[in-house]
């Protein structure tokens, strides 16, 4: 292990400071010294840091997303590599998705490892004070429809000028997760059935398109007067149905109780739908959306079932994962709602 290994290993932030001291000139005009570093809260494998860089004029915010050394491992290993996700970050900025800007795509001379930084956004990404509070009432009120143009503008990004991706189909997808579902547990009655309902309706496939893979409420900076400021979080981006970033925006694990509010907790379906129509996209079907919706409810069950399983192996010690554990039975009954809705 090398000095500067081992001095990450032993302090990362003492590590990280010194490095981003360094590139500090590179980051921000008359960049000459960097302040206020802080780790913000994130996954175990990727770290997420806040710093601003100061010299001439107003000092400059960012973000340094950067691969850790260490943790417990997360429960998908599934992260897309760190210059892959910049390259797509990139992309998406060049195409109008409204995105953390990259400022810098980290290179090994850099000292950090896999990372790259981007300029830090204002606003907030709890998907319970988006959905219910008053504060972000005026920013409800047209967040529906910037999601419907920002998923219109991440899906008409040429799959061309993208790094490889991983093709995933509605196939691919249900079977994916139907395998770790049956390998995790014994048998379930409503994931069996909802497992024959997905079957059921495969959608006919559609030409691969960029998909970003986890846009939600949650996953979105929202300022609470101009509404959508950024999508964040490009780790599970992937080729494959346009439909299914519709579908997970409607799974209603991401309404925080707002249920009668399809998409996000925020707005309608209908909503959603012109907006996307009115950017550019060919909206899918009611009917495809909602076998997404599904196939999101149902992944999100596995999710719930295998952060459990790592608490109570004793693989983590995290009692988060342990509450995320109880809400596969929320997942059950919004899998018996969709399939009754269908009848």
């Amino acid at each position: 292990m090398s000095a500067s290994q081992s001095a990450s290993a032993s302090d990362p932030a003492e590590h990280v400071q010194a490095r981003l001291d360094v590139l500090a000139p590179a980051l921000a005009s008359g960049g000459a010294r960097v302040t206020g570093l802080r780790r913000l809260t994130g996954g175990a494998s990727l770290e997420t840091w806040a710093f601003d860089v100061e010299g001439t004029g107003r000092p400059r915010p960012l973000i340094l997303r950067r691969r850790g050394g260490g943790g417990e491992a997360e429960v998908f290993e599934t992260s897309l590599p760190l210059p892959v996700e910049a390259r797509l970050l990139k992309a998406a900025e060049e195409g109008g998705v409204p995105v953390a800007c990259l400022v810098r795509d980290c290179v090994e001379a850099d000292g950090l490892g896999e990372a790259y930084v981007v300029e830090r956004v204002t606003g907030d990404t709890l998907g319970r004070r988006i959905a219910a509070d008053a504060s972000f009432a005026l920013a409800r009120q047209t967040l529906g429809r910037q999601c419907g143009e920002a998923l219109a503008k991440i899906h008409a990004v040429d799959p061309a000028s993208l790094p490889p991706l991983e093709v995933q189909d509605a196939r691919a997808v249900l079977d994916r997760y139907a395998d770790i579902y049956r390998k995790s547990t014994s048998p379930r009655p409503v994931m069996e059935a909802a497992l024959k309902w997905m079957e059921a309706r495969l959608p006919e496939p559609v030409a691969p398109r960029l998909v970003h893979g986890d846009f939600r409420n949650g996953n979105l900076m929202v300022d609470p007067e101009r509404g959508l400021a950024a999508v964040l979080d490009w780790e599970l981006a992937h080729l494959g149905d346009p439909a299914e970033d519709l579908g997970w925006l409607c799974v209603n694990s991401w309404r925080f109780g707002v249920t009668h509010r399809v998409v996000g907790g925020f707005a309608d379906l209908e909503v959603l739908l012109d907006a996307y129509r009115d950017a550019g996209g060919e909206p899918p079907s009611v009917e495809r959306v909602r076998f997404w919706q599904a196939v999101g409810t149902f992944k999100w069950a596995v999710v719930t079932m295998m952060m459990y399983r790592t608490f109570a192996s004793g693989a983590s010690a995290s009692v988060e994962r342990a509450v995320i554990g109880r809400r596969l039975s929320e997942c059950e009954v919004d899998l018996l709602a969709l399939m009754e809705a269908s009848r």
